[in-house]
């Protein structure tokens, strides 16, 4: 994982933004490129949408990217253009969270915070064999986390709850700390508290057929051409022409597609598409 082997906090915001709700196989084709082309603050805040949306493809919920650019004209308008190192400053950042805020204080400035993801909240309730809700989790992940090796730790965390305390099955026979552990997977018959605590993976609403699905396809078929009305429902494969609009005017009013009298196309974007949602 190349974001793994830096310590630019731009470099190291841009890939937890892109692995928020996305898997990780999704991000490495991505995630260099991205930098490369946007390596900045800067860069990033005076690029046209589009192009950052073109980059984005395949990663799904366009709305980080767009996040990512309001955070970076941000960054350039108050902090000099670049990532703030505090915590405040950091959750000030549109689409920045509380697990995002700490990941970037402790993977690029190596600060002393723990960070609580998916994985982490999984290993923290089955330990402790408690649920645990948001509050009792960071404090928790505070109160273990050893000072001075925050960046070796929490990744350690989030690879242990990757790879070891997973969600679908535990693997406590080569589990390190089994003996601390009060679940202990499962073992004593007990109910898993990390089905009910905060931040542990909750079942996802079917893919195929979904406006998110729909959503995404309007937004690739954009990356090519601009799509008249008309063709709405036929290049969101839905049958539901009041549907496709409900979807594309929501896209509009977020900011991630532009409309005009001749149709839709990506935001920013020269006359060129312009001619061609005329030519469809």
């Amino acid at each position: 994982m190349p974001w793994r082997e830096t310590q630019d906090p731009w470099h190291v915001l841009v890939s937890e933004v892109m692995l928020q709700q996305t898997h990780v196989p999704r991000v490495l084709p991505r995630f260099e490129r991205f930098v490369a082309l946007f390596p900045t603050p800067r860069a990033c805040a005076a690029a046209p949408l589009a192009d950052m949306l073109l980059e984005w493809q395949g990663m799904g919920y366009p709305r980080r990217c767009k996040n990512l650019q309001l955070a970076a004209q941000m960054m350039v308008e108050r902090f000099d253009g670049e990532v703030p190192n505090t915590l405040n400053e950091l959750l000030e950042l549109p689409g920045v969270g509380p697990y995002t805020a700490r990941a970037v204080l402790t993977f690029a400035f190596d600060a002393d915070v723990a960070v609580v993801d998916t994985n982490v909240a999984r290993v923290l309730a089955r330990i402790s064999g408690k649920v645990l809700n948001a509050r009792v989790s960071q404090e928790l992940a505070d109160e273990w986390l050893p000072i001075g090796f925050s960046r070796d730790w929490n990744q350690v965390m989030m690879d242990f709850g990757a790879t070891v305390c997973t969600a679908r099955k535990a693997h406590c026979e080569v589990c390190p700390v089994l003996a601390e552990c009060v679940w202990k997977g499962g073992a004593n018959g007990e109910v898993d508290p990390a089905k009910a605590s905060a931040f542990t993976s909750k079942p996802q609403a079917k893919f195929a057929g979904s406006d998110r699905q729909a959503r995404g396809k309007f937004m690739k078929a954009l990356t090519v051409s601009g799509v008249t009305q008309e063709r709405l429902a036929a290049v969101m494969e839905i049958a539901d022409e009041e549907r496709a609009l409900r979807l594309a005017q929501a896209l509009v009013k977020e900011g991630l597609v532009q409309y005009s009298a001749v149709g839709y196309c990506m935001p920013s974007t020269n006359q060129t598409i312009v001619q061609t949602i005329k030519q469809k």
